[in-house]
């Protein structure tokens, strides 16, 4: 990938090997997987669980970002332009309060699929998207925040790929100020990733009690004091 607005500190090649285990935490691959598609019941609406397509790299959500990420793809007259257009409007749709998934719809799923495997505007528009929409506004709270280190910037990353980003409700459950406010940036990252481990581990869904590997493979690497990223690691039993 190809980021902007990087600090002095944080080089090309870091901020990419950050994008790969962010990737890896979502499809399982350093590279590639913008075909990569799962439908889990992971939608949470008005106390209610739904299942919804997570598609590509980074696996955005139908009901979250997939709609953005489509207009876009067509806006770049990808292969499959004209027939995503007919879906636009069907994309995270809400109807009679019941969240409408398109998982069930073969033809639509078939063609994520085979647009994000045979076209490489749907891979460039893929990455563009997840720039934009996550690694910039991470990027942004990191150093409005008065982060450094690599390894925060993983944290806070992954943070904004898979919850959104940094939630409040885990923010109140520690006393460590952020670095703009002269707190220390270490033990902030350790506390916030403790504390986001156990609600990931105690989440009420399987699906979301199951993504606690990612802080874990955090928690190992403060505990390797591994914060420049430069010391080999594991995640997800693949090697960086």
């Amino acid at each position: 990938m190809k980021f902007k607005n990087l600090p002095k500190n944080i080089t090309d090649t870091t901020a990419n090997k950050i994008a790969e285990v962010v990737s890896v935490f979502e499809n399982g691959k350093k590279s590639g997987g913008y075909d990569e598609y799962v439908a889990y019941k992971d939608k949470l609406y008005k106390g209610s669980y739904y299942r919804q397509i997570t598609y590509g790299r980074f696996q955005t959500t139908e009901f979250g970002n997939l709609k953005k990420l489509i207009e876009m793809y067509i806006s770049a007259k990808g292969i499959y332009a004209d027939f995503f257009k007919k879906y636009v409007e069907s994309i995270g749709n809400i109807s009679n309060d019941i969240p409408q998934s398109l998982y069930l719809d073969v033809t639509f799923v078939g063609k994520l699929k085979d647009a994000g495997k045979n076209d490489p505007i749907m891979q460039k528009v893929q990455e563009d998207f997840f720039d934009l929409f996550y690694f910039q506004p991470a990027l942004h709270w990191f150093i409005a925040n008065g982060f450094t280190k690599e390894l925060s910037l993983l944290v806070i990353f992954d943070s904004y790929v898979h919850s959104g980003g940094i939630k409040e409700s885990l923010r109140n459950q520690f006393s460590e100020y952020p670095p703009i406010m002269g707190g220390n940036e270490q033990k902030w990252i350790t506390q916030y990733v403790a504390v986001r481990h156990a609600w990931l581990s105690n989440y009420e869904t399987k699906e979301v009690r199951a993504s606690a590997y990612r802080t874990q493979v955090f928690k190992n690497l403060i505990f390797d004091n591994n914060w420049d990223l430069q010391k080999p690691f594991v995640a997800q039993g693949v090697k960086f």
